[in-house]
């Protein structure tokens, strides 16, 4: 039940040392309960004022820029929750171990899986981000009418140098949280294959650290194993 009644409350804003603001309430009259409150303060945080605020951008958005060529020609750019994020130049080793993993991996794909190279992934409404490699289920039209969504992944792969902890950490909670099946990050600082599975929540529940001698099966086409050395 609401209880009605009409009552000046005095607010007093006071700075504190820690920066933030101290909010003292003063009743002038009893509240409808007769407990008396006498200079009751609360503490709540200090806006910072230098701070400049985002813009989030939606998809809608996003498409209407690339349409209106707001970005200058040969932009990197992708969209990750909401914000708009440049891309880490591609050099020479990232875009050759690109290139090997899509030799060797469209060679022992079937038929009607299709490989995709560096393209646009719809995840919800405020992410698209370009992987460098994906596997995906077949699609009469090969997505000609439709970006992929996470449903239509069956093998993710990130290669990652400079972007190693951005990849390791921002784009795998996007990846398990949007769930997307097998997320591999092909980690060229530390010379390894780290291959997530099981997304749950922000985290994929099983991590395998790889390295040259051992092998690794897609676990949505369990028909294709490969060893690690020829990727590394």
């Amino acid at each position: 039940m609401l209880l009605a009644y009409k009552q000046a409350i005095i607010f007093t804003l006071n700075f504190s040392n820690s920066g933030v603001f101290m909010v003292t309430v003063n009743p002038t009259k009893s509240l409808a309960n007769n407990e008396q409150w006498r200079n009751q303060s609360m503490s709540v945080p200090s806006p910072d004022f230098n701070r400049p605020l985002k813009h989030l951008t939606n998809l809608d958005e996003w498409r209407r820029m690339g349409e209106a060529n707001i970005f200058p020609p040969g932009s990197r750019v992708e969209l990750i929750n909401g914000e708009i994020l440049d891309m880490v130049p591609i050099g020479f080793n990232h875009s050759g171990h690109i290139n090997r993993l899509v030799k060797l991996l469209t060679k022992i794909i079937p038929d009607d899986v299709i490989p995709s190279v560096q393209n646009p992934l719809q995840l919800g409404d405020l992410s698209e981000p370009e992987p460098d490699f994906m596997l995906l289920k077949p699609h009469e039209d090969f997505y000609t009418s439709r970006h992929p969504i996470a449903e239509d992944v069956l093998l993710l792969i990130e290669v990652a140098d400079s972007s190693l902890r951005f990849d390791q950490n921002e784009k795998l909670r996007l990846y398990a949280q949007h769930g997307v099946p097998e997320y591999w990050l092909l980690n060229l600082n530390d010379l390894c294959l780290e291959v997530y599975r099981k997304p749950n929540g922000e985290a994929y529940a099983e991590k395998s650290t790889l390295h040259a001698g051992d092998s690794v099966t897609l676990s949505q086409l369990p028909k294709i194993s490969i060893q690690v050395a020829v990727i590394l």
